[in-house]
């Protein structure tokens, strides 16, 4: 299978944040249209990825992971205590 890069560059875009994309397109098509023209399609996966990482910004660990309706909902695992009866059963389930 042949990488076609324009392929490669926009589905590499898609991750990227809204305001970072245009600015990744642009830097990712310089740096293909400026060096040799024997691509190869590791090679144009390698020069493509290492410019993507340069603009790729992980989200937030703190994010809650559920959505409801559009707008993200916490998750019970971040914003409520353990129960006082989870550690109750643990404590007789070992004791057998």
């Amino acid at each position: 299978m042949f990488i076609d890069a324009e392929d490669l560059i926009s589905h590499l875009s898609c991750g990227l944040a809204p305001e970072d994309r245009a600015a990744f397109r642009q830097a990712a098509e310089a740096a293909l249209a400026t060096s040799p023209t024997c691509w190869g399609e590791g090679s144009i996966h390698r020069t493509v990825v290492a410019i993507w990482r340069e603009y790729f910004r992980p989200p937030r660990e703190d994010r809650g992971t559920a959505w409801t309706s559009g707008r993200k909902k916490l998750s019970k695992l971040i914003t409520e205590s353990p129960s006082k009866d989870c550690r109750v059963r643990r404590r007789s389930h070992s004791m057998k």
